[in-house]
């Protein structure tokens, strides 16, 4: 017999694996709301400073509810507040949301999300694990107080890993590579990844603060390292190579309002807080010990061509297809 509650959270915890990386500074978080034992509604918060998974996932589902088209037309999540609350009446009254995260209970660049579901008369209210952020926490206690069900901790080991990224940046520091490779392991030479992943991949360089990668990749390759194909800002470079001397017509030097390290160690990400590294089997090996958790894009193609060799068993968290490929992030098993 299929649990139903799990089956939701399973549901907004896959849709916010979708936006892992992309979120900075704040955590990946989804959010499923159902009715009568249907699903009105999957969403996820995609980017600081736009509306959260809830606003999003209840914009959705008053539209499904209602027909009422002009919801759609607003983006800012002030303004859907404010539209909700005034057109939605009684449709949400006994309305279950399930939430990987709390919902948040303070003013930030968005209204709290706890207030906008107690005034709209939730029936039930189900979240996987608690906020960690002490700033925006509390949404489980005024929920609570307002006389809504509220049920805390399913599936809460899924939960904590997936804002475990935010943990990290937000105390010290998060650290992950990045790998792009074919289905035998080929990872050069040329471009290995299909259009929709390298778009991927430069959305998450518009929100990393720094980008580590090996001198020999950028003497071979020659490249930009920017968000070109998001339409994003570059990250600061640090190039890790014992030698210093390098061709400085190399389009990375070029861009502007980025800062470009050369260095022999890795002193310099103790200055960042979210950091990305691409390389091969060198940068593998070299920054074994830093990388928090590995990215893979996973091309389904067979060619010859340049591998990599290095001995660890990983655990996989979350993987799913973007375009052609196999995208999974995965940490030490």
């Amino acid at each position: 017999m299929v649990d139903f509650d799990r089956f939701c959270m399973s549901l907004a915890l896959d849709e916010a694996w979708k936006y892992q990386g992309l979120t900075y500074p704040n955590p990946a978080v989804g959010a499923v709301i159902t009715k009568n034992g249907k699903i009105l509604s999957i969403e996820a918060h995609k980017e600081a400073g736009e509306p959260h998974a809830e606003v999003l996932a209840i914009k959705e589902a008053y539209y499904r509810l209602s027909g009422d088209n002009e919801i759609l037309k607003l983006n800012d999540s002030a303004k859907i507040h404010t539209y909700l609350l005034q057109n939605a009446k009684n449709l949400f009254y006994d309305a279950t949301i399930y939430v990987t995260l709390e919902p948040c209970n303070h003013y930030g660049k968005t209204p709290p999300c706890s207030t906008l579901i107690k005034n709209l008369k939730f029936k039930r209210v189900v979240i996987s694990v608690r906020d960690p952020n002490i700033n925006a926490s509390g949404g489980i206690g005024y929920l609570k107080s307002s006389g809504i069900l509220v049920e805390v901790g399913l599936m809460a080991k899924d939960g904590e890993k997936l804002i475990e990224p935010f943990r990290k940046w937000r105390d010290s520091r998060f650290i992950f590579f990045k790998l792009a490779q074919t289905l035998n392991g080929m990872i050069a030479p040329g471009i290995i990844s299909s259009k929709k992943s390298r778009e991927f991949v430069h959305k998450i360089r518009d929100k990393i603060e720094l980008l580590v990668i090996g001198g020999n990749t950028i003497r071979v390759d020659r490249p930009t390292l920017d968000s070109r194909l998001a339409q994003g800002r570059a990250p600061d470079v640090l190039i890790y190579s014992k030698e210093k001397d390098f061709d400085k017509s190399i389009p990375l030097f070029g861009v502007k309002n980025r800062k470009v390290y050369i260095e022999s160690d890795f002193e310099k990400l103790k200055e960042y807080r979210y950091i990305m590294i691409e390389g091969g089997e060198g940068m593998l090996k070299a920054t074994s010990a830093l990388a928090n958790w590995y990215l893979f894009f996973i091309s389904p193609q067979l060619k010859d061509g340049i591998g990599y060799s290095l001995n660890r068993e990983l655990k996989i968290l979350n993987k799913r297809s973007i375009g052609k490929d196999i995208v999974i992030w995965s940490e030490n098993g």
